[in-house]
């Protein structure tokens, strides 16, 4: 091969013309995608102020600002490839390809985005509220487009997929705005029934955050091996379940030991038998 044929400067004036427009598109294309991402930033930022303003739910204005975002990046980037030189028809349709491919891939994870969907139509709740599902209870801390996140008593976060919470079951606590309070006492057979009713009734009508026009009923449930058993059902305010609930159990304890009711403990009688 006759180098001297080769014309090294038509080469070089050739790579540097090119490489110069290359540099160029790439420079142009890193400021688009740097400008471009400060503008969806501050397009969520204005988008989010007009959704508060139309008191949305927390839990739907997450969900549409993060499908929002990500559909934004998603036109940024094409552009960007545009601008590099990159046919963007053919990036669609490799990206439309992709999409089916990965869509097979992860259908669980589609599954999860039809069940964030289901999630904020049906609402059956919302970001706020104490509920068990799945086994787990806890405080609606947010729901994304593939999860939703609780927070515990103790403060641990889990991550529950949105496909199990949308079919899976679902018990929200704090919906309603009052609940029914739940308790048994049990006393001793020998205690007088008539007298302990009277101070479950005291405790019933000197606690003012027990609604008292509401059905609240306070009568003898059960005959059990060694009490008998008193059931305690009165209404309160949702936000008021927990205190009421540990606060009428000391108020029992101590008004059956002023009043000398027994709390009895499992007793068996064993007779002995002589042969």
């Amino acid at each position: 091969m006759d180098l001297s044929k080769i014309d090294l400067e038509s080469i070089y004036s050739w790579f540097m013309s090119n490489a110069i427009g290359f540099l160029g598109s790439l420079l142009l294309s890193l400021i688009t995608i740097v400008v471009g991402r400060m503008i969806i930033k501050k397009i969520i930022k204005v988008t989010k102020k007009r959704i508060d303003t139309q008191n949305f739910e927390p839990t739907k204005t997450n969900f549409i600002l993060s499908l929002i975002k990500i559909g934004l990046n998603v036109i940024l980037y094409i552009i960007a490839a545009g601008i590099v030189g990159i046919s963007t028809a053919s990036l669609v349709a490799l990206l439309g390809a992709a999409g089916l491919a990965i869509g097979l891939a992860l259908q669980g994870s589609l599954s999860n985005v039809a069940g964030g969907f289901l999630i904020l139509i049906l609402k059956p709740f919302k970001e706020g509220d104490w509920i068990e599902a799945q086994g787990i209870s806890g405080t609606v801390y947010r729901v994304n487009i593939l999860n939703t996140i609780l927070k515990t008593g103790d403060n641990k976060t889990i991550y529950i997929p949105n496909s199990a919470m949308s079919n899976g079951n679902v018990i929200n606590y704090t919906e309603e705005a009052e609940r029914r309070l739940d308790l048994t006492f049990g006393i001793g057979y020998d205690d007088d029934i008539d007298k302990a009713k009277l101070v479950l009734n005291k405790i019933l009508e000197n606690d003012d955050r027990i609604i008292k026009d509401r059905p609240n009923r306070i009568s003898v449930a059960n005959l059990g091996d060694s009490s008998v058993d008193f059931t305690f059902r009165v209404w309160c305010k949702t936000e008021n379940y927990w205190d009421l609930y540990f606060d009428i159990i000391e108020k029992a304890k101590k008004e059956f030991d002023l009043n000398n009711i027994s709390i009895p403990y499992p007793q068996r009688d064993i007779h002995l038998y002589n042969k």
